[in-house]
């Protein structure tokens, strides 16, 4: 009998594959767990037409990505804060302040996504923002010390 596997199964195949099992195994196991589908023509269909979606949702969602991408890398986010002497912040800049000056630049990223370490000393500093999994933005951060 073959089917269709809807989820990732070890010693079988990956999702979407189209393998041939055992009658009893897919009438017993993986029908009733909904581990796979009958392989029918309409299911195969079914499946092809799934898999185009996905695909250009995903495309879609990785060139909104690269866009936001090169906004971030053109962009310098300088902020001011109180120093003492030799350029030591009083607190640190984090992700949080970092999100904050991106929203004012029309940029909407969630502090999570922003990787850096807290800064405590003013200067150039650099964060990497993880915008998808295949891309990255490197954001340019300048910190001074207030008058």
């Amino acid at each position: 009998m073959k089917v269709i596997l809807k989820e990732n199964l070890e010693n079988l195949g990956h999702i979407g594959d189209i393998v041939k099992v055992a009658p009893g195994y897919a009438r017993n196991f993986l029908l009733p767990r909904g581990f796979a589908i009958e392989a029918t023509l309409k299911n195969a269909k079914a499946l092809e037409h799934a898999k185009r979606q996905m695909e250009y949702k995903k495309n879609k969602v990785l060139e909104l990505a690269k866009g936001v991408a090169a906004k971030i890398e053109a962009l310098t986010l300088t902020l001011t804060h109180q120093a003492g002497e030799e350029g030591k912040l009083f607190g640190a800049v984090t992700n949080m302040e970092l999100a904050e000056k991106l929203k004012e630049a029309g940029l909407e990223i969630d502090r999570k996504k922003i990787v850096t370490d807290p800064i405590k000393q003013t200067g150039e500093f650099t964060a990497i923002v993880k915008l998808h999994p295949e891309v990255t933005a490197t954001l340019k951060v300048v910190v001074n010390k207030a008058e």
